[in-house]
């Protein structure tokens, strides 16, 4: 039994001392204990039993780019110079304008070109223009109505229809004014700018305009 009783405390003796003994083979430094990378479990889920639906954008969401509202021109650009083509040095007829998409519960536009530089002179009054068109073609015809609808006011001249740049000396600039509006106005073509002035207001939505240089 005492045989037994030493040869037991000499087995644990040795146990204890490779234990503590840092040179022994299982033991590990902290540094080299690499951290366990943290891996969150994936969600599982089952197959639908039947394909999902899904339901395509419009094209028009997709493919369509609405431009703002402002009016440009393909003959010049805004701050640039008007050429003589559309001046009384040229031809006098209207140069080409485009505008973009105008806020919404507009039902017509007013489009005036005036003069600062000459004391406000009035080139172009075109009004009740139809809310759906975005632009005037070039050399619109002096006529009291187009065939759109839209009507024609008398400009400084007392002529009807566009009257293009034709300043006595120095360079002028020349404003394309257009305004929306939430409503057509109650005039009769030949209306001068004072009276589409008061008739217009309390009804402009929004206003954009194209300046142009000319010079003598």
């Amino acid at each position: 039994m005492r045989n037994q009783v030493v040869l037991f405390c000499t087995v644990v003796l040795i146990l204890v001392s490779q234990s503590c003994n840092p040179s022994s083979t299982e033991a590990v430094s902290r540094e080299s204990i690499s951290p366990i990378p943290t891996v969150l479990p994936q969600p599982v889920s089952s197959p639908p039993s039947e394909p999902a639906t899904v339901t395509p954008l419009p094209a028009a969401i997709i493919t369509e780019e609405i431009m703002p509202f402002e009016i440009t021109s393909t003959a010049f650009v805004h701050q640039g110079v008007i050429p003589p083509l559309y001046s009384c040095k040229g031809s006098d007829i209207s140069p080409p304008l485009a505008w973009g998409e105008p806020p919404g519960g507009t039902r017509s536009f007013v489009l005036v070109m005036d003069d600062p530089d000459g004391g406000n002179w009035i080139h172009w009054v075109i009004y009740n223009l139809p809310a759906e068109i975005r632009g005037l073609p070039e050399d619109v015809p002096q006529n009291a109505k187009l065939p759109d609808g839209s009507l024609q006011g008398t400009n400084s001249w007392g002529r009807l229809g566009y009257g293009g740049p034709c300043p006595p000396s120095g360079t002028h600039r020349y404003f394309f004014r257009l305004y929306a509006l939430d409503s057509m106005l109650d005039l009769p073509s030949g209306a001068r700018a004072p009276a589409l002035v008061q008739a217009m207001a309390g009804h402009i939505l929004a206003q954009v305009e194209l300046m142009g240089f000319f010079s003598h």
